[in-house]
């Protein structure tokens, strides 16, 4: 049995923008970078679709994305604490 092998963003990104190119086939493609056919259309069709995206602003940075659920986290944290703070304060005047 083979194992299902997991591509990096990076390598689909190289591999969709050289499809998109035009420089060599996708059957060319297929077999410099090891890859079916079927995956490398739709990593074109992906780029194509969220290529607008881009320009609209609506893709998001991955760090912008940490950042945005540290927020999250550190809010969180801050609930839990008054919450636990509040709880002992109320527990120790019982």
């Amino acid at each position: 049995m083979s194992t299902r092998k997991n591509h990096s963003p990076a390598f689909k990104d190289k591999v969709a923008l050289a499809a998109l190119s035009g420089a060599k086939t996708i059957t060319e493609l297929s077999s410099e970078f090891g890859v079916h056919q079927t995956l490398i259309h739709r990593w074109v069709k992906q780029l194509r679709e969220s290529a607008a995206g881009v320009f609209a602003g609506e893709v998001k940075t991955e760090e912008a994305k940490r950042e945005k659920q540290l927020q999250v986290l550190h809010a969180k944290i801050g609930q839990l604490t008054v919450e636990r703070d509040f709880l002992a304060d109320a527990w120790g005047k019982l």
